[in-house]
């Protein structure tokens, strides 16, 4: 027999679980749109990598509640400096991508 508590219990982990999934579903469109902004800008992403610098929950232009996610990244134009990118989503939407000033080939 299950008690509340355990159904509790069942559902939190449930959703902790979603909420992860729905993490790494974003983070991939991050690393897509991060790639083909890159290979727009003719700079080269090191590392094939993102990590999550913050998260915040923001309202969209609708005015609905979504999770504002940044990360960042590093990229280089000559091959032999590193230099810091960052990349804004507003639910699964891109904000923004910004580029560290750097030197052109």
């Amino acid at each position: 027999m299950f008690t509340l508590t355990d159904v509790l219990i069942a559902t939190l982990f449930l959703g902790l679980v979603w909420l992860w999934w729905n993490a790494q579903g974003v983070k991939q469109s991050a690393m897509q749109a991060t790639k083909r902004y890159c290979r727009e800008m003719g700079v080269q992403l090191l590392d094939d990598g993102l990590a999550l610098n913050g998260f915040w929950i923001k309202r969209d232009e609708a005015g609905s509640l979504r999770l504002w996610r940044s990360y960042g990244f590093e990229f280089t134009s000559t091959g032999n400096e590193r230099y810091s990118g960052k990349i804004i989503l507003l639910g699964h939407r891109v904000e923004q991508i910004l580029l560290e000033p750097h030197r052109l080939n």
